[in-house]
């Protein structure tokens, strides 16, 4: 699994003081963005080429609460890896005591700059190669 720390921030909570849900998709983003830069496929470097990686799907199912400066660790297993899709797995885990907080999925597909659908193993096939070194089951 690939880690990402992130310090919780106070305008991430609600009123309650605790993180407030739409939250954790933002998480997974950073966590996404953070393993494909270390895998040297960064959102900016595949958008130079004129790949976009659209969310397709994505949910998550939360188990603990997270509250104000708090610090989660946000692994991620790359779930699928094909030509035209593929899906991330997330936990999201409390720095503190090691609870999982909550876990979810999202799923993504490659687009060209004009939103057609296009095979990222034709395009750019190193990059295909290298997301297939990191696939894992759950």
């Amino acid at each position: 699994m690939e880690k990402y720390i992130h310090k919780t921030q106070y305008y991430e909570t609600d009123q309650m003081g605790i993180i407030h849900h739409s939250n954790y998709f933002r998480w997974f983003e950073e966590a996404r963005v953070d393993f494909l830069e270390k895998i040297g496929y960064g959102y900016n470097l595949l958008e130079k080429e004129g790949i976009i990686s659209p969310v397709l799907k994505i949910s998550c199912e939360y188990k603990g609460m997270i509250r104000f400066n708090d610090s989660v660790e946000i692994s991620i297993k790359l779930l699928e890896a094909s030509s035209y899709r593929f899906k991330i797995y997330y936990e999201i885990i409390d720095c503190k005591d090691g609870l999982i907080r909550a876990i979810g999925e999202s799923n993504h597909c490659y687009l060209n700059r004009e939103g057609q659908p296009i095979s990222i193993k034709k395009v750019n096939p190193k990059f295909y190669e290298t997301l297939k070194k990191y696939l894992v089951g759950k």
